[in-house]
């Protein structure tokens, strides 16, 4: 069994190096001093300071606000904090960082609060105008996403019958809101040849029109590898530049300091790291690379310990199942509401055979890679363990290899005993609470749909977690998903699962320095301790002390990458 974690106060964590005091102190003045009663280190040996000192890129003081005020220069910039708080930068679990900034230029079609698409007439609508917006000539594709067929007033996906009332002479593809799922027209249907006698693929299915082989336009999981249309043409080296930074200002705005890229190619990596050469990055990208290699062959994936420029290859991402708002998550007891055409027994499926998977998990942990695993469903996290715990099996000790379970909707508590047992860390989907909760209590039943993203279980078990929003699936607000993780309350005012509530602290814990945990980043990141990275964020209000229902309006007025002012309201 894995060691304790019972260091942390909150039974979070891990035991995180007490602080000392910075050698030398008076050495140079240093660059910024924040002071004020708010100051939430997250640091579980000193919770709470009256200053902290930043010089370059470091902390360098935290403490007693006069012994810190001894540092001050004739160029130190002076930060009273009065009635705002100061925070560590925040940490991105899990997500995709350029759908932050695809988004800003792209065809939207979420419900609200996202957006205000309300049933299927808005959704030809708003494909129909996007053609005449931009003067889009036919047989040129039209591309969206975002939609969600919980939310519509139709309850279902739209099909290539509703899509052709938007237009029969482009080929269109729309995107469902989890991206586990893609509706088309009749025109992408003919243009990719899928017909009557397209087969399913391995993890996937291509949806019929009922009483016949006919595609109704929407695809599943691998299926939508079948369209044979190119939807996110490859950007030129400025459109990418332009794309990474305008991504990373929009976490900045959120006070996020740290982020995920969880799915890139291998090229797409290089090319990151080209343009972190060019010009730095204003926060660190962590990239998780999707393995697409042999079974039995370590990638070469470029994996590294270090940021240079702001960007690091962090480990592999894995997929194991699909998404539980769109149906398709794999699990152990039948959707108690299915989708259609399906069997009473449905489970849905998993996406990756399971030997391939163990074997690239077995190589992985053993070359000393990180990997996170896409599972939400229990069959999937069940298959996830299997992997992670075969590996490990003959390695005394055990490695420190903190595999993560990405997004881990539907674990069950005995999984969590198992995780806890083999270093496991979920990191879980929360958002979901409040978007979708509703929805899985019609999927799942009120004991499964009560019980997703088990922080509470998580807790009891002393469980290393983080907590995550999967941008561009929801946006990157790290205010609005620390308040869904402690309300929990969804779309209809129900208390999802009232025990699986944690306190401010635990969440805040989860996109700090439980973040900085799962990457292998606490040492660095994660609190407001001397020595480590300044990364910073000044909130409007303590969360601590506010309402608990009004923290995802907490503003973010500034962030600090490095010790530097990036962002600033």
């Amino acid at each position: 069994m894995r060691k304790a974690a019972a260091a942390f106060a909150f039974t979070l964590g891990f035991a995180i190096t007490a602080c000392a005091p910075e050698p030398n102190p008076g050495a140079d003045p240093v660059d910024t001093i924040f002071f004020g009663d708010n100051i939430v280190t997250m640091d579980p040996l000193q919770p709470t300071v009256e200053a902290v000192a930043v010089r370059g890129e470091t902390i360098v003081a935290a403490g007693a606000r006069d012994e810190v005020m001894a540092l001050e220069g004739p160029s130190t910039r002076m930060v009273e904090l009065g009635e705002n708080a100061l925070l560590p930068g925040f940490i991105d679990a899990h997500g995709h960082f350029l759908g932050a900034g695809r988004d800003q230029t792209s065809l939207l079609l979420h419900p609200p609060p996202v957006g205000d698409v309300e049933n299927i007439d808005d959704i030809v609508r708003k494909v129909r105008a996007w053609i005449d917006e931009h003067d889009i000539p036919p047989g040129e594709p039209v591309t969206g996403r975002g939609y969600d067929d919980s939310l519509l007033e139709e309850g279902r996906h739209p099909t290539r019958e509703d899509l052709d009332r938007a237009s029969t002479e482009h080929p269109i593809v729309l995107t469902h809101v989890s991206g586990h799922l893609t509706t088309t027209n009749s025109a992408a249907l003919a243009a990719s040849d899928i017909t009557a006698d397209t087969p399913d693929p391995p993890g996937g299915h291509v949806r019929r029109i009922e009483g016949s082989m006919e595609p109704n336009g929407v695809l599943e999981e691998t299926a939508s590898g079948l369209l044979a249309i190119e939807r996110s043409p490859a950007p030129s080296r400025d459109e990418l530049d332009d794309l990474i930074r305008r991504s990373i200002d929009v976490y900045l705005s959120h006070g996020t300091t740290t982020i995920q890229d969880g799915g890139t190619g291998p090229a797409q990596a290089e090319r990151f790291r080209a343009a972190a050469d060019r010009e730095p990055f204003k926060a660190d990208i962590a990239a998780f690379v999707r393995n697409r290699a042999a079974p039995n062959a370590v990638p070469d994936v470029s994996y590294a310990r270090e940021y240079r420029n702001g960007f690091r290859v962090a480990g592999v991402k894995l997929m194991l199942d699909g998404s539980p708002q769109g149906r398709t998550a794999w699990v152990t007891i039948p959707y108690e509401e299915r989708p259609p055409n399906t069997p009473p027994d449905y489970v849905a499926y998993g996406v990756m055979d399971p030997g391939e998977y163990k074997a690239q998990a077995d190589q992985l942990i053993k070359a000393g890679i990180p990997i996170i695993v896409h599972a939400n469903g229990d069959a999937a996290m069940d298959l996830m363990m299997d992997g992670v715990d075969e590996a490990v099996a003959d390695m005394d000790p055990m490695p420190d290899h903190r595999s993560v379970i990405i997004h881990a909707q539907l674990m069950r508590a005995d999984q969590l005993d198992r995780a806890a047992e083999l270093n496991v860390v979920p990191s879980f989907f929360a958002a979901h609470a409040f978007f979708w909760g509703d929805w899985h209590r019609r999927s799942f039943g009120e004991e499964r749909g009560n019980n997703i993203s088990p922080v509470g279980w998580a807790l009891e078990r002393g469980v290393d977690f983080t907590v995550h929003n999967d941008a561009p699936v929801v946006p990157p607000h790290i205010m609005r998903l620390v308040s869904i993780t402690v309300n929990r309350k969804t779309r209809s005012g129900h208390i999802l699962g009232p025990d699986q509530r944690p306190t401010v602290m635990q969440a805040l814990h989860a996109v700090t320095l439980g973040g900085a945990y799962q990457y292998f980043e606490e040492d660095t990141k994660g609190s407001i301790t001397i020595g480590k990275q300044a990364d910073l964020v000044i909130l409007g209000e303590n969360p601590l002390t506010a309402n608990p229902e009004n923290l995802e309006f907490i503003p973010i007025l500034e962030t600090f990458s490095r010790g530097r002012s990036v962002f600033s309201r």
